[in-house]
């Protein structure tokens, strides 16, 4: 696995719905990327969240990268906005 560097974090996003609330099913190319990921490492300078936790994170951030089949996004500390209790 990678180990950020700095004040980073690397996150995997959550599935986004593939319905909407109406029940219409959207197909692959209409869905927007979720904010919501969870947090799968943490750099040893980073205590505000730890790995496991879910968080919010502003859209358009990081660099996504894949990982033994795996799409990650690292990003920076920074561009996470909320921890989900």
């Amino acid at each position: 696995m990678l180990r950020p560097l700095g004040k980073r974090v690397i996150i995997k996003r959550l599935e986004a719905e593939e319905k909407t609330a109406s029940g219409i099913v959207l197909p692959s190319q209409a869905k927007e990327k979720p904010q919501l990921a969870e947090v799968v490492a943490v750099s040893s300078e980073v205590t505000e969240v730890k790995v496991g936790d879910t968080v919010v994170f502003k859209k358009y951030v990081g660099t996504e990268i894949k990982v033994d089949g795996e799409e990650v996004t690292i990003c920076e500390l920074a561009d996470i906005l909320a921890i989900m209790e």
